[in-house]
C-alpha cells in the first residue's frame, strides 16, 4: 500500500472515523477510532444515484458519531489521477459541504485487491477497512 500523505494535520482531538471506498455503484464503509487503533467493516452502500448513496451514508454516520470522515481516492499504479479520481474526490467535498465534518484524502491504490486477496466477503467494506487502517496507522 502507498504511504499515507495528509493534504491538512489530522488534529489530536479527532478521534473517531469513518472510512468510505467511494464507487459508482458501491461504497465501502468502515469504522475506527485511535483508541481502537483499527477499523470495523460496515454495511456496503448499493446505490447509483448521488442523494440515496448520501442518505444511507448518513443512516451510518447518525449511528457511528464519527468526528471525521477518510476517502479513498484511487490512482494509476504510477500515480496518476484518472475518471474514477475525479469522481471520489467529488464525492469527498459533497461529504465536507453535506455533513460538516473534516474529510481526510488517501491514496486506495490496491486496497480491493489486498481485501479480496486476505479473503474478505465484501471486498468493498474490506477496501475500506484497509483505507482506515492504513489511515489511522499514520496518525501514530
Amino acid at each position: 500500500m502507498p504511504e499515507v500523505v495528509l493534504q491538512q494535520p489530522v488534529a489530536a482531538g479527532l478521534q473517531s472515523f469513518v472510512a468510505l471506498d467511494f464507487g459508482t455503484r458501491r461504497t465501502g464503509m468502515a469504522y475506527g477510532s485511535r483508541l481502537l487503533g483499527q477499523a470495523r467493516p460496515l454495511p456496503t452502500i448499493a446505490a447509483r444515484e448521488t442523494e440515496r448513496r448520501l442518505q444511507l451514508v448518513q443512516a451510518q454516520l447518525d449511528t457511528w458519531q464519527p468526528q471525521a470522515l477518510v476517502v479513498g481516492i484511487p490512482l494509476h499504479p504510477d500515480g496518476a489521477a484518472h475518471e474514477n479520481t475525479h469522481l471520489a474526490r467529488k464525492f469527498a467535498r459533497t461529504l465536507r459541504t453535506r455533513f460538516k465534518l473534516p474529510v481526510f484524502e488517501v491514496d486506495e491504490r490496491y486496497s480491493t485487491t489486498e481485501a479480496v486477496s486476505g479473503g474478505a466477503r465484501d471486498p468493498d467494506a474490506g477496501a475500506a477497512c484497509i483505507i482506515l487502517d492504513q489511515f489511522l496507522r499514520s496518525l501514530a
